[in-house]
């Protein structure tokens, strides 16, 4: 490892030993969330696996430690390209994420896995760039970092997956996602986690977003027993342009929490949010949203919304929309709801021929079908949508 991020390390276990892990009910942003019988020193870190990607790109590239090819994307793990790219690696890393708190310093200090992926100007990068992270060893912690970097005019689609080798895997997964979209360029990151349901899982997330540049962020949120995920997007040039869409199931006695964010840093920039959720058994799942507009980010245009669907009588979720704004010219709107199944929407099923179990599914798929129709058709459509699949078929038991 280079000196400069074996000091990263040295600094980031310095200062660690003097913060301490957020209180449950003690911090805010983390009222829902208790992690008070978590003790993070239990699992020592340990490196992790591999896996085939479930995805099923056949054209997909994937993380290599070879030299890439001249005017191409460099893919490779973010070990080799701090030793072989030390400049690129330096200058961005961790400064989109730059939080101190007690998950972030435990990553600068312990991470042993981490992809680098680095488009340089006008490149388009057409296949996708398929990534994954596997929790390998029960009982240990996962320290995981990945870093986008998107020159100017660039486009590229990374694709990334959190599963555990085995269903009932112990441990925590703890990960860093920078992502940097330059001047006019175009990323699209979809980002599955699908662990094992005894796993914990903590994300600190943070894409920045410059002038005309534009960001297709898509969260699907599956697996783990417990934790918390901050994603945060900034419009941060005039004219940026943030979606992000997030999806998530939950079963048995699951809590799920993500905390976003949408600050538009510059005038003429836009966001739309989109979060659903599917609760079954005694699940749970926290969704509290932001969005600020800075004092200069006039003329912003923004957008949440988070809808839940409980289909046990013992499901719970909350959703929790806000708005901070310092500008005077703005349009910005959300939404929230938590319902159950309709039970006019069956009756009205069950009355044309459907038997129970059939129009039950059918109102279940026509919530979440109305969160993939955001994607254009395609293979983003079809993957995304064929992901929720698998999930609802877990979810329900079939």
């Amino acid at each position: 490892m280079n000196a400069v991020l074996a000091d990263r390390r040295a600094t980031a276990a310095t200062v660690l030993a003097d913060v301490e892990m957020p209180a449950f009910r003690g911090i805010p942003g983390w009222e829902f969330t208790p992690i008070d019988k978590l003790d993070l020193e239990a699992y020592p870190p340990a490196p992790g696996g591999t896996a085939e990607s479930t995805f099923g790109f056949a054209d997909a590239v994937t993380v290599s430690d070879e030299e890439p090819v001249s005017e191409g994307p460099i893919v490779m793990s973010l070990r080799a390209a701090a030793e072989r790219y030390p400049d690129l690696v330096e200058s961005h890393l961790g400064t989109v994420v730059t939080q101190r708190t007690p998950f972030t310093l435990r990553n600068d200090a312990h991470w042993t896995d981490g992809a680098f992926v680095y488009v340089p100007r006008n490149v388009h990068v057409e296949a996708p760039i398929v990534l994954n992270t596997v929790l390998e060893q029960s009982g240990t912690s996962l320290h995981w970092r990945l870093l986008v970097v998107l020159e100017e005019g660039a486009q590229a689609s990374v694709w990334h997956e959190s599963v555990s080798s085995e269903a009932d895997a112990e441990g925590v997964v703890n990960g860093v996602v920078e992502l940097v979209v330059g001047p006019n360029a175009r990323l699209r990151l979809v980002d599955a986690q699908d662990l094992s349901e005894k796993a914990w899982v903590f994300g600190t997330q943070r894409a920045t977003v410059a002038r005309d540049g534009w960001l297709d962020w898509i969260t699907l949120g599956f697996g783990s027993a417990n934790g918390k995920v901050f994603q945060e997007t900034q419009l941060a040039g005039p004219g940026a342009h943030g979606t992000v869409t997030g999806a998530y199931a939950s079963r048995g006695r699951q809590h799920l929490d993500f905390d976003t964010l949408q600050e538009h840093a510059a005038p003429d920039t836009t966001s739309d949010l989109a979060f659903r959720g599917l609760l079954a058994d005694r699940s749970s799942a926290v969704w509290r949203g932001m969005i600020k507009v800075d004092r200069d980010a006039q003329r912003t245009d923004a957008f949440q919304e988070s809808r839940n669907l409980l289909i046990s009588k013992r499901a719970h979720a909350d959703a929790i929309p806000g708005l901070e704004i310092l500008a005077n010219d703005v349009r910005c709107t959300h939404a929230a709801a938590i319902a159950q199944i309709d039970k006019d929407q069956l009756f009205y099923l069950r009355s044309h021929g459907l038997p129970e179990t059939a129009a039950h599914r059918l109102v279940i798929e026509g919530f979440l079908q109305a969160l993939v129709e955001r994607f254009e058709e395609g293979p983003v459509r079809e993957a995304v949508g064929a992901a929720l699949e698998r999930r609802l078929e877990s979810v329900l038991g079939e």
